[in-house]
């Protein structure tokens, strides 16, 4: 079935799970006691080794955290993993969608700052791949500047 958009009617693509090639983009921002964690990456919930309880502690014992952060690592993951199992199976409408995506990032001793514009509904774009080009072609080797490409949104 045909619903119009805008004027234009567009085919709805259902909300699929994500896989290998469609993870979760996860961003944490979290301080206790005057401590800040903040990150972003890319979540494999199918991965086996995906245990967000372990991934939660082994970040605070590496990073030598307080314990609280345990416990607010983990459920900040799993509210971000549910907020995004919650679009499984809702139609989204496939039209274009074009935003204007603004980089200013200053990730370890890189500085990048660039802006282009981005099809939000197109399925086939890949932010990780355009992270990977992106830092190829600018002659970037430092893998975390990729990652927090990816995670523009």
């Amino acid at each position: 079935m045909k619903t119009p958009i805008s004027g234009f009617y567009r085919n709805p693509v259902k909300f699929r799970m994500p896989t290998a090639e469609n993870l979760v983009p996860i961003r944490l921002d979290i301080e206790i006691e005057g401590q800040r964690y903040k990150d972003a990456f890319t979540w494999n919930p199918s991965d086996p080794d995906s245990e967000v309880v372990v991934f939660a502690k082994r970040t605070v014992k590496d990073l030598k955290l307080p314990p609280a952060f345990v416990t607010q690592i983990a459920q900040s993951i799993q509210s971000q993993l549910l907020e995004f199992r919650s679009y499984e199976g809702q139609d989204m409408y496939a039209g274009e969608k074009i935003v204007p995506i603004k980089l200013d990032l200053r990730v370890n001793h890189t500085l990048v700052k660039d802006q282009f514009l981005w099809d939000l509904n197109n399925f086939e774009s890949d932010p990780e791949e355009f992270a990977r080009i992106f830092c190829k072609d600018m002659g970037i080797e430092d893998p975390e500047v990729g990652v927090s490409i990816s995670n523009f949104h």
